[in-house]
């Protein structure tokens, strides 16, 4: 059988997601195998939200929310003893998870960048990473609004039903924009579809499209972005 995560740690990594995604929900006859390359793969994207939560702290970055107080908020919250009781209220009413997702709520957290950067006022336009699964869903008002998401679109499904984890680009500049950011459910694949405002793709080419950009994977035009966002990305893992 061919080691998966060996190959992935010696740099093989587009090679063994290309293998891992052609086998689709057959994945999970190889589960504990696909199963670590996803776990390694949150472990370095960790270490990637912490550096650059780093380095936006020290450079003055204002992390906060997106509403017109600009409340400030925590970038980085690493998963709680409650996340593997939040997998499974996730799995019970919205079916099978895609590993990538489930690796990143055990390994890496909840993750917020929007922000002001003190050298570049636009940053907040810049579309900053954020993956929100366990801390909205402490509330029980919000659980039960995406139980009648679920509900309603279970109802005439003439779509793919998303999981929300993210307000997309404009809201996240506090501006009326479109749909949230979110996994396609149910998944039962290795890395899960995420759809996004470049279109869905899988959750692993999303980060590391979101990686190179240091956190931020729209361009504001703005004079010296390109680079704040180039010593944001220096040495961040790909994955």
């Amino acid at each position: 059988m061919t080691d998966w995560l060996s190959r992935y740690r010696s740099g093989r990594r587009d090679a063994v997601w290309h293998e891992l995604r052609q086998l689709g929900s057959g994945v999970r006859e190889r589960a504990d195998e696909a199963r670590a390359v996803c776990e390694e793969m949150a472990r370095r994207a960790r270490h990637n939200v912490e550096l650059i939560v780093e380095r936006l702290t020290a450079e003055g970055y204002r992390f906060h929310a997106n509403n017109d107080e600009q409340t400030p908020a925590t970038p980085h919250i690493p998963p709680t003893e409650n996340a593997e009781a939040h997998l499974g209220w996730m799995r019970d009413r919205f079916g099978t998870l895609p590993m990538t997702l489930e690796a990143w709520v055990r390994i890496v957290g909840d993750v917020w960048l929007v922000g002001t950067h003190p050298r570049w006022p636009t940053s907040a336009g810049a579309d900053p990473l954020v993956v929100e699964v366990e801390r909205p869903c402490s509330s029980e008002g919000y659980r039960r609004y995406l139980e009648e998401e679920h509900e309603a679109w279970a109802q005439e499904p003439d779509g793919l039903f998303e999981f929300s984890v993210a307000p997309d680009q404009l809201h996240k500049d506090n501006t009326s924009g479109g749909s949230p950011y979110g996994f396609v459910l149910p998944d039962g694949c290795a890395d899960g579809l995420f759809a996004w405002d470049g279109g869905p793709m899988p959750f692993v080419s999303y980060l590391n499209r979101v990686f190179g950009d240091g956190g931020f994977p729209n361009h504001t035009g703005t004079e010296g972005e390109w680079w704040i966002k180039h010593q944001l990305a220096q040495d961040l893992l790909p994955l």
